[in-house]
């Protein structure tokens, strides 16, 4: 099986080291604050003092991290242990102008860029069920196809450049929807609340018609219960809003709801609440 180096073990990141090691791979883990990672060496992951040291021995290198800022400072530490031909699989969320600095440093390095963030959250993340958007050479696709499993449910391979950002598209148009979603719900709870009414009626008028669905029962039952333990923090949601808004003005498009969820979401984070599950954007609704 692969040795791969997992730079990045929080929210995201462990629970897809877990699953690789569950699958019989070797993992070498790496994390800023590492803390965070050594929770990883009771499933058999080598615990890495330094990216260096995670990527020395690795045949796919994974990042996992908040930005592509980060990614970029990440790899750059790397680079006394990187050698050519190591698939490096950069895994999180980043603007569509960001894609290409980080395909220029693989291309630098002679590592082989592939394009592939994740749609789906921490359930889906610890069940090994997320969605991959990859976009990268089919030279890396066999040596990716066993780790992407391990992971996902599903890998889409939609272009055969990693530096056309056909992944991180396709990931901003999909986490719009999840994002924009959230909020309307979180509108539609706190309005039902503020009229008056016990919003939970607001469940059995949606519940099993045509504007039902898994996502919306599933947040507004959350907001129902105050149960804001993460799954997507407000922080990451508010970082994607912000990276929507760019990429679409790039292409000419308005996305009024993204950034009107992204307000909402400023306002929680001024409240406190940053580091809540983005269906926390239920507090923004109120003023007192």
């Amino acid at each position: 099986m692969t040795q791969i180096a997992v730079l990045g073990t929080g929210t995201m990141g462990a629970p897809m080291a877990r699953n690789l090691l569950r699958n019989g791979h070797q993992v070498a883990a790496w994390n800023r604050t590492r803390d965070r990672a050594e929770p990883l060496a009771a499933d058999g992951a080598a615990i890495a003092d330094s990216p260096a040291v995670a990527v020395r021995d690795a045949g796919v290198v994974i990042t996992m991290l908040n930005d592509a800022e980060t990614a970029l400072s990440v790899m750059r530490d790397a680079v006394p242990a990187l050698r050519g031909g190591q698939v490096w699989a950069q895994m999180g969320t980043v603007g569509v102008a960001d894609v290409a600095p980080l395909a220029g440093f693989a291309a630098e390095h002679g590592l082989t860029f592939v394009d592939a963030p994740v749609q789906g959250t921490k359930q889906p993340a610890e069940q090994g069920k997320l969605v991959i958007l990859a976009a990268g050479p089919q030279k890396a696709r066999g040596v990716l196809e066993p780790v992407f499993g391990a992971v996902g449910a599903r890998t889409l391979w939609l272009d055969e450049d990693g530096a056309s950002g056909a992944g991180t598209r396709l990931k901003l148009a999909a986490v719009s929807y999840a994002i924009s979603l959230t909020s309307v719900v979180a509108e539609s709870v706190a309005l039902a609340e503020g009229l008056g009414l016990d919003p939970a009626l607001l469940g059995e008028v949606l519940t099993g018609g045509p504007l039902d669905s898994v996502y919306l029962q599933m947040k507004m039952k959350a907001m129902l219960a105050g149960d804001f333990e993460p799954s997507f923090a407000v922080r990451n949601a508010e970082k994607n809003t912000r990276l929507i808004h760019e990429s679409a003005a790039s292409a000419g498009i308005r996305v009024d709801v993204n950034d009107a969820a992204g307000a909402r979401f400023r306002r929680v984070i001024e409240q406190g609440h940053g580091d809540e599950d983005m269906a926390a954007t239920y507090r923004a609704s109120f003023t007192g």
